[in-house]
């Protein structure tokens, strides 16, 4: 089991258990963090964009070009915007820090 904080809209922090294996996506869902994710993680909207924050972006997965198409769509991108769906919990991210964007 690892953590990971997720930085709700108001600036709030929520650290949370964030079992291995699972997506971003699917550890908000766990814990009712207001992370929409329509399309049910199938890649095919952005309403589970985050922003990651820097001193992790280097650590995870490159984007593919599928992500990167439908962050396109995202409301409020930024330099280390990356869906929810797309971050999978290693060992590796124990701490990952997101930020819920302003507005989606």
């Amino acid at each position: 089991m690892a953590r990971m904080i997720f930085v709700e809209r108001d600036g709030t922090r929520r650290e949370v258990d964030a079992k291995i294996g699972l997506s971003v996506l699917e550890i908000a869902h766990e814990h009712d963090i207001d992370l929409e994710g329509a399309c049910e993680g199938s890649l095919a909207c952005a309403t589970c964009h985050v922003v990651v924050d820097p001193a992790w972006a280097d650590r995870l997965k490159e984007a593919t070009e599928d992500e990167e198409d439908m962050l396109d769509l995202a409301f409020g991108l930024e330099q280390t915007s990356r869906l929810g769906c797309q971050i999978v919990m290693t060992e590796e991210l124990d701490g990952l820090v997101v930020y819920l964007p302003k507005g989606n």
